[in-house]
């Protein structure tokens, strides 16, 4: 039977929670339109459901003004951060708190098969073979670009999607770093190559286009991904990171 408009604003068909993708912000300014670009992907997969915006910081609109927006509205803040980190662990959820409305933090990105899936596409979409032959397989590697962090845990989930990517591939995929963490990302090339991996691509661990994506494609020795971005296989994680009754704990 169909609900009368009534009935729903009897409070028998709740609104759901509001989806506030948060980025990180960036001075690139490509990174704020490819990130709008992913919200239109969000919005086109769930019309119904009430999306938004907020940065952590260099970019508006900033999360708390996003939350304060949204008043007394229930929201889910899902991270585009690929990891857990200081961010995830401590910014997020004090920002949550502070919210006039109930607000939850959802997980970071990755690890998860969704997000290997989109680092896939991206190399294939640089020119990795989709059926790699038996040289590539013996020469072949890649260095998994991050940002680094200090938090042990953003290392444990970036090598967890390094396994998970070296699992599809069938080369060996090692994390390098762009700050903060090591090995930095012409070290894990240099590593690579000592153990005669020759052919080694850099796959970009960002998801979006700015200053460490850019200078860590520079010690490609042979091709480099470009950033997660709006990748569709994106748009579907953080609306299953928004789904998920129980998100993991930082």
């Amino acid at each position: 039977m169909n609900r009368t408009s009534g009935e729903r604003a009897a409070g028998l068909h709740p609104r759901p929670p509001a989806l506030v993708v948060v980025a990180h912000g960036s001075r690139d300014p490509r990174a704020l339109s490819t990130v709008q670009a992913l919200l239109h992907r969000v919005r086109a997969l769930r019309p119904d459901l009430p999306v938004h915006l907020g940065h952590i910081e260099l970019n508006e609109p900033l999360l708390p003004e996003t939350l304060a927006a949204l008043g007394d509205r229930t929201a889910v803040l899902v991270p585009l951060l690929p990891s857990r980190g200081y961010h995830v662990k401590r910014d997020l959820p004090e920002m949550a708190a502070a919210a006039p409305g109930h607000a939850r933090v959802a997980a970071a990105l990755g690890p998860h098969p969704l997000l290997v899936d989109a680092l896939h596409d991206r190399l294939l979409q640089a020119g990795w073979p989709r059926e790699p032959d038996a040289t590539l397989r013996r020469t072949g590697a890649i260095v998994l670009a991050a940002a680094g962090s200090r938090d042990p845990d953003s290392r444990v989930d970036t090598e967890r999607t390094a396994r998970l990517l070296a699992a599809r591939l069938g080369v060996p995929v090692l994390p390098g770093y762009a700050t903060t963490a090591s090995p930095t990302v012409p070290d894990a090339v240099r590593a690579l190559t000592s153990r005669g991996r020759h052919r080694v691509a850099v796959a970009s661990y960002f998801t979006a286009p700015g200053r460490f994506a850019t200078e860590s494609a520079t010690h490609t020795p042979w091709l480099a991904s470009s950033p997660l971005g709006n990748h569709p296989s994106i748009a579907h994680l953080l609306l299953h990171h928004y789904n998920a009754p129980h998100p993991k704990t930082p």
